[in-house]
């Protein structure tokens, strides 16, 4: 994707500058910072069309910039670059604001697909769909402002969440696989993000706990089933 805007938050200058030049010579254009305390006021600057973030930084950590940063732009690609290896390490890092995480060391062949990949799913979902709202029984969700709304009562949904409950929306009353869901939302169904799926399906299920007529059902070992009235 030629063109394309990446700030870069990484505070090893021989494996930056590696990641740096190798992302523009495929045409990237690429702003990298060393440090956690310049990120938002470069993002600010400089408005990117995706970010991808250390999260061991002096100053400041890669969580609390990719949680300001999902707070100021709610539809940016953000993507995690790390030693950390912890489960807890990774579910941290996705509510947060990461949209997908990619462990240290990694091929610069897999750091462009998981970019185009989430590019390519970003601007889908930004594009076509309903800004007045989508009914899911007493509910309505807004797709593009990542909300869902019960009566006054608004919720804010991470990105992760908005798109696996457009996801389900898209297709209710009609099951969908397990697998489907992890590739269209994760970019891949490796058991890891599985895992980060059963999470993800719970707190829908407690975010729309409040109408008994809207339901996600579980169809074990094939996928789930999203029932609105």
């Amino acid at each position: 994707m030629s063109g394309v805007r990446i700030l870069y938050v990484e505070d090893e200058p021989f494996l930056g500058r590696i990641v740096k030049e190798t992302l523009e010579r495929r045409n990237f254009v690429v702003r990298m910072v060393d440090n956690g305390a310049e990120a938002v006021p470069v993002f600010d600057e400089w408005k990117p069309d995706i970010c991808v973030l250390d999260i061991m930084l002096p100053q400041r950590d890669g969580y609390a910039i990719a949680t300001e940063l999902r707070a100021k732009a709610p539809a940016l690609p953000i993507i995690f670059v790390t030693a950390k290896t912890q489960t807890e390490d990774v579910v941290k890092g996705f509510e947060s604001g990461g949209n997908d995480y990619l462990r240290k060391p990694f091929s610069m062949e897999e750091l462009i697909v998981r970019i185009n990949n989430l590019l390519s799913i970003t601007r889908k979902e930004t594009t076509g769909k309903n800004v007045e709202g989508i009914a899911l029984g007493k509910y309505t969700f807004y797709p593009n402002r990542y909300e869902l709304k019960n009566g006054d009562q608004v919720r804010k949904l991470s990105h992760r969440e908005a798109v696996l409950l457009s996801l389900l929306a898209d297709q209710k009353n009609t099951v969908v696989q397990r697998k489907d869901i992890l590739l269209k939302v994760w970019g891949d169904d490796s058991f890891f993000n599985s895992r980060n799926l059963d999470v993800y399906i719970t707190r829908l299920r407690e975010y729309l706990k409040e109408d008994a007529d809207v339901e996600i059902i579980t169809i074990k070992g094939v996928g789930y089933r999203f029932v609105a009235g």
